[in-house]
């Protein structure tokens, strides 16, 4: 954890920890050219969310992981993708990292791995990475057990038949569609996303997101706050269109649009 906020930019999840673990350079997000100087030939791994959840469900410019993955692999430095929030079915593929054909040396996984039912996390690679470490070299309590593994097996071959990445795919166009039609009305500045995950920036004089989020639950409907007044939405990929539409108009209601 320690070393997790080490080199964290939030202020929240930052603040006041520490000793920070030394040995990370942050680089400006989306900008191969800021990340091109920044890499040195001490530099071992590039560590990049595909999509940036936290920050408000934040896309990269287009050509921005392939040009990571071409210059890592040219520096011989290893491309890790974090599709802890953006993997497995979320986007419309099973991996974001798949909008652009790119395929990293080595993916970290949770949450959705798990079902929505137990904790379970992975680091998913080649063995001739993974090979560097040997048995009782490094382990995790957090890594899995006979339940949550078990069901984390369960939801590879679920994702195996491509049907939770089609739904996501074809809602989340619905999704995208719907919240598109309310930016320039004066209650939503911007919408991002892919799939069934999206990045809604309100109007700050209709609230903070949290506000906004709360009004959404008293109503029915569960989102994610981020920064500012940005809410973040992230339906399950087995919601039905019609449910879909229902907490759209939920939000709608709360924005007075």
């Amino acid at each position: 954890t320690t070393t997790i906020v080490s080199f964290s930019t939030d202020h929240e999840a930052r603040a006041d920890f520490g000793p920070y673990t030394p040995g990370f350079e942050i680089v400006p997000y989306g900008d191969l050219t800021a990340l091109d100087r920044a890499m040195t030939e001490n530099t071992v791994a590039v560590l990049l969310e595909p999509i940036q959840g936290e920050a408000g469900v934040l896309v990269p410019p287009a050509g921005y992981l392939a040009g990571v993955r071409e210059l890592t692999r040219a520096r011989n430095v290893l491309f890790v993708a974090d599709e802890i929030q953006s993997g497995l079915g979320r986007t419309g593929r099973t991996f974001a990292c798949e909008h652009e054909g790119v395929v990293p040396d080595m993916y970290v996984l949770g949450k959705a791995l798990g079902g929505g039912v137990v904790p379970v996390s992975a680091v998913v690679s080649s063995a001739e990475i993974l090979g560097v470490f040997r048995p009782g070299e490094h382990g995790s309590t957090f890594g899995g057990n006979p339940l949550a593994c078990a069901v984390a097996l369960e939801v590879v071959a679920m994702l195996r038949t491509g049907e939770f990445q089609r739904r996501a795919a074809e809602l989340g166009e619905h999704l995208h569609h719907e919240l598109g039609l309310l930016v320039g009305g004066g209650a939503v500045e911007a919408v991002r996303g892919r799939g069934l995950w999206a990045g809604v920036d309100i109007a700050p004089s209709l609230g903070t997101g949290r506000e906004i989020s709360e009004r959404l639950m008293d109503r029915g409907v569960l989102v994610k706050d981020t920064h500012g007044s940005t809410i973040r939405i992230a339906p399950p990929l087995v919601i039905d269109r019609e449910d879909l539409d229902w907490g759209l108009e939920q939000l709608r209601a709360v924005l007075g649009v």
